[in-house]
């Protein structure tokens, strides 16, 4: 049986890994969505973000393939009455396949109609959190998922992540079965991503692989994904948001994101995550914004927190190997790879949360709110309110 050692102490080592049921990476592979849809024989809902034009490339090869499909588009943040809205229109035109075309929003909502399509009741009866909780007892529909932008890494993992605007919080939906049956990954489809865009969507890659990477979760499985993620990411980042039609940077930049779904579903994430939930429901904020802004204050806390508190956890050092990963200094400690990541904000173009009118008495709440959160539970250590109202003060001050 394996084992782990550290410190003198010996703990029997258990995970679990899991993904969608199959994965097709590399340029013009979208085509295999369409394939796979054609061989299950069925209409399908065709879920796309805020620009279904972007959609055309999927919807050729629906039509090449003969597929019927119906078109559903989601605008801005996946919200419960969308998803709702999204259900009551597959049901109306008989679909039985949802294909999720699009950012994390397109694909998040594909995921949540695929599952409550065969799961009868209320949305609130399964959400986390805010809901009842239930399980998703009846196998969910087919769901494909196509990304076409590199950040949410939701094309392979077993939850949608929602806005409940009547609870002002963003929150999960959740089970084994939501794991879409196919994920096809194509760089090609995010070249003609905006710089800022491919910006903050890069930055939630980056910190969807430094949270697992830390957490309380982390397994060797996820240790080697998140490493070679973050080198990627490190490495490709800037040059996708200089030159977008860089097929190389797109290529690694849909590789991290890709890596940093497959981590956070066996690892978990972590502070920053957990207060995105709360900040991503009572505001617009893009969520790749939220990840840029509070990444490195969320490492600071965490660090001087384990420092005072938790000398011997095995996540310390670690933060001192993410900064050798992104500075690729082999001498570099935590604090050299938070001014890395500042910087990298900083030159990316990543705009303050304080320009979209945050003020210092909305933070406390969303503290509060963001202890309760699943995402902050594998952070590596307990974070207090007061901790996380210094990590959101910082990122809107910063």
């Amino acid at each position: 049986m394996l084992f782990l050692q550290l410190f003198g102490i010996v703990w029997l080592m258990r995970f679990d890994f899991a993904t969608a049921t199959r994965i097709v990476f590399g340029d013009g592979s979208f085509r295999e969505a369409a394939a796979q849809a054609a061989s299950l024989k069925g209409r399908v809902l065709l879920v796309t973000g805020s620009m279904p034009e972007r959609a055309d490339p999927i919807i050729s090869a629906l039509l090449d393939k003969r597929v019927p499909y119906t078109p559903f588009a989601i605008s801005g943040e996946p919200t419960v009455p969308a998803v709702v809205e999204g259900l009551q229109c597959a049901r109306k035109a008989q679909c039985m396949i949802v294909i999720g075309f699009g950012g994390g929003s397109a694909m998040d909502s594909a995921k949540a109609i695929a599952a409550l399509m065969s799961n009868p009741g209320d949305p609130l009866d399964y959400l986390e959190v805010v809901g009842r909780g239930k399980p998703l007892t009846r196998p969910c529909a087919p769901c494909i998922c196509v990304p076409t932008t590199a950040g949410t890494g939701s094309e392979v993992t077993r939850n949608a992540v929602l806005v409940s605007p009547e609870h002002r919080v963003k929150v999960s939906l959740r089970s084994p079965g939501m794991f879409p049956l196919l994920a096809v990954v194509d760089p090609g489809l995010t070249r003609s991503l905006p710089p800022l865009i491919t910006a903050s969507t890069g930055m939630d890659a980056l910190t969807q692989l430094i949270e697992p990477f830390v957490s309380t979760g982390a397994n060797p499985l996820s240790d080697a994904i998140c490493r070679e993620g973050i080198r990627r990411a490190a490495l490709w980042l800037r040059p996708a948001v200089v030159d977008g039609s860089n097929p190389e940077a797109r290529e690694n930049m849909a590789l991290a994101s890709l890596f940093g779904g497959l981590a956070l579903t066996s690892a978990g994430l972590g502070a920053v995550h957990g207060l995105a939930a709360p900040l991503g429901g009572m505001s617009s904020i893009p969520h790749g914004i939220v990840c840029a802004c509070l990444l490195p204050f969320a490492i600071e806390a965490n660090v001087k927190a384990l420092r005072e508190r938790a000398k011997d956890s095995p996540a310390l050092p670690r933060f001192d190997e993410i900064a050798r990963l992104l500075t690729g200094s082999a001498s570099a400690r935590a604090e050299e790879g938070v001014d890395w990541i500042k910087s990298m904000c900083t030159e990316l173009g990543i705009p303050r949360l304080s320009s979209f009118g945050l003020a210092a008495e909305d933070l406390p709440p969303v503290a509060e709110k963001a202890q309760k959160a699943s995402s902050m539970k594998p952070n590596p250590i307990r974070l207090s309110v007061e901790e996380l109202t210094g990590i959101l003060e910082s990122g809107v001050r910063n």
